[in-house]
């Protein structure tokens, strides 16, 4: 019963996902990049912190400015400006396809960087998920585009964040990571709005409706997906992260039109079975 919840919260927290980067890039075709990143980090870190002072957390304590916790802000604030970037001018399913390579990723970071035992056939997982990453921005060919580099680079400082949070000691708890990882959001907004030549606009009401929208999704999502470490087996619940291309694709498709092509469904497919096959090779490792 635990494992149902656990997978259920799973899909609930991908779905919650999903629909944030639907918001986001519905506001990207009418506001800056660099003023979404704005907007987004300061709300984001203002819910989380009013999160943490409930929960009696100070998400203003010393502990918060040291090395780790620095870096691992550092890596949120590129990945985030890559990744909000990377759904504003390419394809949303083509985005979260090359997104789903980042579990693979971390495994390939924990065994040159954290020094993790990985053997031949996680390796050759690994190989072969990002040989999809690969045929999802078909370099060399008519289909590619240099856009299509800005998940990519997304997907290698989410890995470092990720294996740069496993060395944050345990009295720094998910909620004040959660409100400086928004925070480091925020100045990331006039690094793009320079680097893009843009300004900041006037936000209408359903501007802001929006934004709150996809804020409170990600925030709602970010919980589940907590929860549902927490509940189940990390065995079980983690392929069901794999849903959030499922939804990817069909918001894409609906709600912008972008039906994914052959390379993305295909390349798409190929990093979810080799995510797939490396999670199931670390159970029977575990076991």
């Amino acid at each position: 019963m635990e494992n149902l919840r656990g997978s259920l919260l799973m899909v609930g927290a991908m779905l919650g996902f999903a629909l944030e980067d639907m918001f986001m890039k519905r506001l990207t075709a009418e506001l800056p990049v660099g003023q979404m990143m704005i907007v987004l980090g300061a709300l984001g870190a203002a819910i989380f912190a009013v999160a943490a002072l409930a929960r009696g957390e100070n998400p203003f304590t010393r502990r918060l400015f040291t090395g780790p916790v620095i870096w691992r802000s550092l890596s949120e604030f590129v990945a985030t400006m890559f990744y909000i970037s990377a759904i504003a001018f390419t394809p949303l399913a083509q985005a979260s396809a090359i997104q789903q390579a980042a579990p693979l990723a971390v495994t390939l970071g924990a065994a040159l960087f954290l020094k993790e035992t990985v053997g031949w056939r996680r390796w050759l997982a690994i190989a072969l998920g990002f040989t999809g990453v690969m045929i999802v921005i078909q370099p060399g060919t008519t289909g590619f585009s240099v856009l299509s580099l800005l998940s990519v680079i997304s997907v290698i400082w989410i890995s470092a964040r990720d294996l740069i949070t496993r060395r944050i000691g345990r009295g720094v708890t998910s909620l004040q990571l959660a409100t400086w990882g928004f925070a480091a959001i925020v100045p990331a907004g006039p690094i793009m709005l320079w680097v893009l030549g843009d300004h900041l606009v006037a936000m209408s009401a359903l501007h802001w409706a929006m934004i709150v929208g996809a804020t409170l999704f990600g925030a709602a999502a970010y919980y589940m997906l907590i929860a549902s470490v927490r509940i189940g087996e990390m065995s079980f619940i983690t392929p069901f992260r794999y849903t959030r291309l499922i939804f990817a694709v069909a918001i894409g498709w609906v709600v912008f039109r972008e039906p994914p092509g052959p390379a993305t469904l295909i390349g798409g497919a190929v990093i979810v079975a080799s995510g797939l096959y490396s999670i199931w090779r670390e159970a029977v490792r575990r076991r």
